[in-house]
C-alpha cells in the first residue's frame, strides 16, 4: 500500500511547485552570447521570483526560464514539492513562534542580506492521528521561512542545535499563540554545555573542511588546464606537477606525491557525482578537460558568508558558556571583521588560524560554565505533554482559531494502483 497525499495522475510537471534546489530539467532552448543551452539541460532551482524562476546549470551558470519551461527531473520531487507546498498554505496559521534570524539579528546585515524567518508550529489533534504521518517542517516556496513542529524543535533544541537554540533566545522572537509562549519561559531547560561541541567545536571542524574544499577547487582549475594542454597526462604525472605546486606540508616526498594523487581521485569522484563526468574514473577527467572549456563558481559551501559564520559561532558560544546567557548582535571590533570576512577580504588560511586562535578561550570558557552538563529533558517532557493536551481540548472544545473550529482538514488518506 502506498499512501500519499494525492494521486499521481493529479500531478502536472509543469505546475507543481518548484522549492530551492529542486533539480530540473529545461523544455526549451536559451541562448547565452554565442552559446546555446539545449532543451533537456538539468539544472537546479536557486530562485523563484512569482512566475519566474532562476536555475544554476553547471558550467553555463545561472538561466532564467518561466515556470512552464521547466520540469523536476524526478518524479519523487514533484511529490514532495507538492506535499511540501499542500502543508505550508494548510499549516501556515499554526505558527506560534516567529523570528527573523541570520545576519538581521545578528547585527551583520547589508543591502545584500534577505530576511530569513525561523520558528515553530502546532499540529491540529487530527493532523497527529491517522495513517498520513504529519509534516514536522513548513518551508516557503523560496526558502527563506522554515518552521519546525514542536516536537522535532523539542528535540533539536535538546541536542543544542545552533539554529533552533538561537531562534528560541533571539529578542525579537514573537510568540503567536499561548503555547509559544510556554516554550519561550522553558527555553532554559534547552541550554547546557552541549553548545561548546554544536556551536564551538563544530565551526572549528567545519572550517577546516572549507580548507580542504577551497585547496580542491584551486587544484581543479590548474589540473583541467594542464590536462586540456597535455591530454597525455597520467594520473602520476599529474600528481607529480600537482605535488611540486602545493605548499602543504607533508613528511616526505612520497607523502606529498601520495596527498596529491588522492586529490585528484577526490576531484573526478565529485565531478562524477555531479553528473559533470560520464564515469568515475580519470580518463573521464582527461576526456571532459578537451571538450569542455568551462569556468566553474566557487561551490556555494566555500563562499566567504559561510567562514565569517562559523568565527561568528565560535564567539558566540564561548560568550555563552562564560556568561549563562546567551548574545547574538555582534559587537566591535569582531564585527568589522567579520564583515571584512563576508566580503572576501581575508584569505581562508588567515581564517583559519584567528579560528584556532579562539579556541583556547572556547575551551576555559567551558571549563569555567556555570551551565548544566546536560539539558533539563524531564521539564520539556512536562512542556511536550501540556502543548499535546491543550491542542486536543481546543480540538475537542472546537476552540476558536486554527487548533479548533477552524483547523485546516488532515490530509486525505489515497490508494494508489
Amino acid at each position: 500500500m502506498d499512501l500519499r497525499l494525492r494521486n499521481l495522475e493529479r500531478l502536472d510537471s509543469r505546475a507543481v511547485p518548484l522549492p530551492h534546489g529542486t533539480e530540473v530539467v529545461t523544455r526549451v532552448d536559451r541562448v547565452i552570447g554565442a552559446r546555446r543551452v539545449p532543451q533537456g539541460t538539468v539544472g537546479r532551482v536557486t530562485k523563484m521570483d512569482g512566475d519566474a524562476v532562476d536555475v544554476t546549470v553547471v558550467g553555463v551558470g545561472v538561466l532564467r526560464y518561466v515556470r512552464t519551461e521547466l520540469t523536476p527531473r524526478r518524479l519523487g520531487q514533484a511529490l514532495f514539492a507538492h506535499r511540501r507546498a499542500d502543508a505550508w498554505d494548510a499549516l501556515r496559521p499554526c505558527v506560534v513562534l516567529d523570528a527573523i534570524v541570520g545576519s538581521r539579528a545578528w547585527g551583520l546585515a547589508d543591502a545584500s542580506s534577505d530576511e530569513d524567518r525561523r520558528g515553530v508550529f502546532a499540529l491540529p489533534l487530527p493532523w497527529t492521528q491517522g495513517l498520513v504521518a504529519a509534516p514536522e517542517d513548513l518551508v516557503s516556496a523560496d526558502g527563506s521561512a522554515t518552521y519546525w513542529s514542536t516536537g522535532k524543535t523539542a528535540k533539536q533544541a535538546l541536542r543544542a542545535d545552533p539554529n533552533t537554540l538561537e531562534m528560541l533566545f533571539l529578542p525579537g522572537v514573537t510568540p503567536l499563540d499561548p503555547i509559544g509562549e510556554w516554550m519561550l519561559e522553558a527555553r532554559d531547560a534547552f541550554v547546557s554545555t552541549e553548545i561548546h561541541g554544536t556551536f564551538g567545536r563544530y565551526a572549528l571542524g567545519q572550517l577546516r573542511r572549507l580548507e580542504q574544499g577551497l585547496r580542491l577547487a584551486e587544484h581543479r582549475a590548474v589540473v583541467l588546464d594542464w590536462l586540456r594542454e597535455e591530454p597525455e597526462l597520467t594520473i602520476d604525472a599529474v600528481a607529480k606537477k600537482l605535488a611540486d605546486l602545493s605548499t602543504r606540508a607533508a613528511p616526505t616526498e612520497a607523502d606529498r606525491l601520495h596527498q596529491a594523487k588522492q586529490y585528484i581521485k577526490q576531484l573526478y569522484r565529485s565531478m562524477h557525482d555531479q553528473g559533470l563526468l560520464d564515469a568515475n574514473e580519470f580518463a573521464a577527467l582527461v576526456r571532459f578537460s578537451r571538450d569542455k572549456a568551462v569556468d566553474f563558481e566557487l561551490p556555494r559551501e566555500l563562499r566567504p558568508k559561510n567562514a565569517y559564520n562559523l568565527v561568528r559561532l565560535i564567539a558566540t558560544a564561548t560568550r555563552w558558556l562564560r556568561e549563562g546567557t546567551p548574545t547574538f548582535e555582534v559587537e566591535e571590533p569582531l564585527r568589522s571583521r567579520l564583515f571584512a570576512i563576508k566580503r572576501g577580504e581575508v584569505a581562508l588560511s588567515e581564517v583559519l588560524a584567528e579560528a584556532d586562535a579562539m579556541a583556547p578561550d572556547l575551551e576555559a570558557a567551558r571549563r569555567a560554565s556555570t551551565l548544566p552538563r546536560r539539558p533539563d529533558v524531564g521539564r520539556i517532557d512536562g512542556l511536550l505533554r501540556r502543548i499535546g493536551e491543550e491542542l486536543a481540548r481546543r480540538w475537542i472544545s472546537r476552540a476558536e482559531g486554527p487548533f479548533g473550529r477552524d483547523a485546516p482538514p488532515a490530509p486525505e488518506v489515497i490508494w494508489n494502483e
